[in-house]
């Protein structure tokens, strides 16, 4: 079973937050709010946040800034993961990862069948890896973004939790990428 593991160090990552919302301000993006406090209360930085209209190529241009961003850690997105026309945040995740990480959207959408039921088969949760940078892209709804930061999230992202975390892996993430697109 995953625990905290006391005697090793808590190591804060560098996280960015993206609403992706046609209708939501700073002041009105609860699901945002949320996220940072969580991210905020579980130890970590939120370096940067910004709202995003549903456009794949302004998403996209967003991951490509932060993944090349030195102080970006890990990118969480909420919004536009649904299965609209508009709902297009897995569609510009695929065009800058370089690795998926299916595990993510599979125990996103297990743990949120036993809150929702059914309606989970709706969310399009996806999360991956590009230039050293890890992303996570979460359904837009308030519940949606506690579940997949306080079931999934606030462990993978904690450097103490056994028996494995992203944190660990985080020095070995640019291995064997191109050394002409990815300098250190």
């Amino acid at each position: 079973m995953s625990r905290i593991d006391t005697n090793r160090p808590f190591l804060p990552v560098r996280i960015a937050v993206m609403t992706v919302s046609d209708s939501r301000t700073l002041e009105t993006d609860t699901s945002g709010a949320a996220l940072v406090a969580r991210i905020e209360g579980a130890g970590h930085s939120v370096v940067a946040r910004t709202i995003v209209s549903d456009d794949a190529d302004l998403i996209a241009a967003q991951l490509g800034a932060w993944i090349a961003d030195p102080l970006v850690d890990v990118v969480i997105t909420n919004g536009g993961t649904g299965v609209t026309g508009r709902d297009v945040t897995p569609e510009a995740f695929e065009r800058v990862m370089e690795k998926r990480i299916e595990g993510f959207g599979e125990l996103f959408r297990m743990l949120s069948y036993q809150k929702i039921g059914t309606s989970t088969i709706q969310s399009r949760a996806v999360a991956g890896v590009a230039g050293g940078t890890y992303l996570f892209a979460l359904p837009g709804s308030t519940g949606a973004v506690k579940d997949g930061w306080d079931d999934i999230l606030v462990f993978q992202l904690d450097s103490r939790h056994r028996p494995c975390n992203f944190v660990e892996l985080m020095p070995r993430l640019r291995e064997g990428l191109k050394e002409s697109t990815h300098h250190d």
